[in-house]
């Protein structure tokens, strides 16, 4: 035991750093499953839990800053001094086309849909069906991800398709910042 915890202590800053930098190589590393493309902002290192393998990922899934996933209620162990065998836990399924905001959490036994958008700061703990948005603690449905569409297509910015400098550079002269 002790020199497992001597392990973990040094191998603890290279999977931070390996986290930080390649978010998700990492998340592949720990038994994420991923099934195509996934963006993660931020770190992964404890984005999920304790049972990494446990969650899946769609194609063109994007996950914010201090996204959680947990895959196991904790709230058995007071009680395993009476039921030492006490366990509750779930996958969490992440369809396809699925924006997680900031510092969501996703809960044990849900499943994301496609084409759905979970809002920041969201505590996620039942089931979201495809071409929804959730937002809330508890989520809650706030809209369909058509008309959310619909919505910004109208106030669009028009400048999604630049990057680095050129983008910077449209913010500054749409706000008047030049």
């Amino acid at each position: 035991m002790k020199v497992r915890r001597l392990l973990k202590i040094f191998t603890a800053p290279l999977n931070m750093l390996h986290a930080a930098l390649y978010p998700v190589s990492y998340a592949r590393k720990i038994g994420v499953e991923l099934k195509g493309r996934v963006t993660i902002y931020g770190s992964s290192y404890a984005m999920f839990s304790s049972e990494p393998y446990l969650v899946t990922l769609g194609d063109n899934v994007y996950i914010s800053i201090g996204a959680s996933f947990v895959c196991h209620d904790g709230s058995t162990l007071p009680f395993r001094v009476d039921i030492p065998d006490l366990e509750l836990a779930g996958e969490i399924r992440v369809g396809n086309n699925v924006f997680i905001g900031m510092g969501a959490l996703i809960l044990p036994n849900v499943t994301i849909g496609n084409n759905c958008i979970v809002g920041a700061n969201s505590v996620v703990t039942k089931s979201v069906p495809d071409g929804s948005i959730v937002a809330g603690n508890p989520a809650r449905l706030i809209s369909t991800t058509e008309d959310f569409l619909l919505r910004a297509q109208k106030k669009s910015l028009k400048i999604g398709h630049l990057t680095g400098n050129e983008k910077v550079l449209a913010y500054k002269k749409i706000f008047n910042k030049i």
